[in-house]
């Protein structure tokens, strides 16, 4: 296409149509906004002013440019105003039929050589540019929420898509300032295809009563780096949208892994739609409201049942980083630790480490020189399990192998005194099988950190059925001591992280094994697109392929869903001895270290 996009058309102007409206217009375009709602277009020009306001007032643009962005937005009601525009994007519900009438109505209007874009995150664009006269010049362009923060736009052209018509959009997605990642036809695309599988495993998570709201959420910000909550972000979404998104995916996968949870269901047809409606999952201040009040299904604060046993000494037993994190982790808190491992050397060296993380905290000014020395001489290295005899309560962190642990926990029952609690950081082990191997069961849990203990904030705590209640309430008060952030959660495969982090990470790889995208523009989609810290092949090599996969086959086993199995790739590439950043070869290649 010859002609520059200068003119723009967006019909609808709800949050979205007027997010790319403002995106839009200050870059430079002439915007007609169309919506048969008045009050939807004025809202429209309302956010704008606001938006523009809130620039001047930060010294990001002048009052002149202000007006003159303000000048160049033009709204209507009737579809008509989109004659002379160079592309029009629909931003209209997710709905076939509104569509349809949209484009057969746009057909009658625009100029032969426009572009008509669909801002859909679930529907097929081919179907909609089928049934158009011109199926050649419709395509997909799908921003995300909110569009003038969000960096990442899906560019989505369908068999009938003109290369031509791809690389004018393309080309203005930069002039945007934005990120384009270029992507086939299929429901979810790229960003949403991953991100909805994930939403709706954590609505059955919370429907099944696994976990509470809070603790979900909690555990994905805290555990993942996310910004928000898997059920804060169905309710930004709307419950109704997301319902329809995973109906489309469904669809077309037939994975059991994107049947909407019948959760949404009975929420959107009741109208707790989310935010919009002021109450979803959580129950909001007002309609449109981000601002979260408490309810009936609000935690008190005080959540561990009965009394707690007191606990001045722990045992840490292992010697690797996630044993000497903990360690660490303790010692800070003020905890006598004895830090044990198969040789009193093994033990000496995870000292050391520690040593070499405090002198990091003191040469970044985070500890004083005298706050370091009493942590280390907190610490006293010991070369057996012997040594545990006093601690009121021992920490597992040692290689994740069942039988392994399980031995361990035999020694333990020996050598712990009457009382102690006895906990595993297994990531994906049963924790009740640890605790079978102790006389002792009920005093037997999980306290699942995440690496690196020190940095991350997360701590699950997985009670078993035979667990006391004075055990929970100990844990859960000695997670709050060491300034970590507790989530209950049952003793099942994967807990509540692993269960929801590693389905997502497994469905990216399909995504590559079908040729729909590539490593790179998978990556670009989730940090771009859903805020994600890394993209999932970035993840993957950082965790381990091997390490991955062994989570994978255990969440398989466990839930017997077929969309579990562990991708093939990610088989072929451990087979191969290709295991992330530690072997120099995972997704990607790295310099070995």
């Amino acid at each position: 296409m010859d002609t520059p996009l200068s003119t723009i058309a967006v019909v609808g102007l709800g949050t979205m149509g007027a997010g790319i409206a403002e995106v839009l217009l200050r870059a430079g375009r002439e915007v007609v906004g169309i919506d048969i709602s008045e009050a939807a277009a004025r809202r429209a020009v309302a956010s704008l002013e606001a938006a523009t306001a809130r620039s001047v007032a930060r010294e990001r643009i002048t009052e002149e440019q202000r007006r003159d962005i303000l000048a160049r937005f033009r709204t209507f009601s009737d579809l008509q105003a989109a004659a002379d525009a160079d592309l029009v994007i629909e931003v209209v519900p997710e709905s076939y039929e509104l569509k349809q009438q949209v484009f057969r109505a746009l057909d009658g209007i625009v100029r032969p050589d426009a572009i008509l874009a669909t801002g859909t995150n679930a529907l097929s664009v081919t179907r909609l540019a089928a049934d158009s006269a011109r199926p050649e010049r419709v395509l997909g362009l799908h921003f995300f929420n909110p569009a003038p923060a969000m960096k990442l736009v899906e560019v989505v052209s369908s068999v009938l898509t003109s290369p031509q018509a791809v690389a004018a959009v393309t080309d203005l997605t930069h002039a945007l300032g934005k990120e384009p990642v270029a992507v086939g036809d299929r429901p979810g695309f790229v960003a949403d295809g991953l991100l909805f599988g994930y939403l709706n495993q954590a609505a059955a998570m919370y429907e099944s009563k696994y976990a509470s709201r809070e603790d979900i959420d909690a555990a994905m910000r805290l555990g993942c780096g996310l910004p928000m909550g898997p059920l804060a972000l169905l309710d930004l979404i709307g419950i109704d949208t997301a319902r329809t998104v995973l109906e489309a995916m469904y669809a077309e996968s037939g994975d059991r892994l994107h049947a909407p949870a019948p959760v949404l269901k009975h929420l959107a047809e009741a109208g707790l739609t989310g935010r919009k409606s002021g109450r979803g999952f959580y129950t909001y201040e007002a309609p449109d409201s981000g601002v979260v009040v408490r309810d009936a299904l609000t935690p008190l604060e005080a959540a561990a049942a009965g009394e707690s046993r007191e606990v001045r000494s722990v045992g840490v037993a292992g010697s690797g980083t996630m044993a000497s994190g903990i360690a660490e982790v303790f010692a800070k808190a003020g905890y006598d630790v004895v830090l044990a491992a198969r040789s009193l050397e093994k033990a000496e060296t995870a000292k050391a480490r520690i040593a070499k993380s405090l002198a990091r905290s003191v040469d970044k000014g985070r500890m004083t020189p005298e706050a370091r020395d009493e942590t280390l001489g907190r610490i006293a290295p010991a070369g057996s399990l012997d040594a545990f005899a006093d601690v009121d309560l021992a920490v597992e962190a040692v290689a994740e192998d069942l039988e392994v642990k399980r031995q361990l926990f035999g020694t333990l029952d020996k050598i712990c005194k009457p009382g102690a609690v006895l906990a595993t950081t297994t990531s994906s082990l049963p924790v009740v099988a640890c605790a079978r191997a102790t006389s002792r069961p009920q005093d037997v849990i999980g306290m699942h950190f995440f690496n690196p203990a020190p940095a991350m904030k997360l701590v699950e705590i997985v009670r078993t059925v035979l667990t006391a209640d004075d055990v929970h309430a100990t844990v859960r008060e000695v997670t709050a001591k060491i300034r970590k952030h507790p989530v209950d959660c049952g003793d099942r495969a994967g807990f509540i992280v692993n269960a929801l982090l590693f389905p997502y990470l497994n469905n990216a790889i399909k995504m590559v094994e079908q040729h729909y995208a590539s490593l790179d523009d998978i990556d670009a989609a989730m940090k771009l697109g859903g805020g994600y810290p890394m993209g999932p092949f970035e993840l993957l090599d950082v965790v381990g392929l091997d390490v991955s996969l062994a989570i994978e086959q255990v969440l398989h086993r466990e839930f017997r869903d077929p969309g579990l199995a562990p991708a093939p790739l990610l088989e072929h590439l451990v087979a191969a001895g290709c295991l992330g950043r530690k072997t120099g070869r995972g997704f990607r290649e790295h310099a070995r270290r």
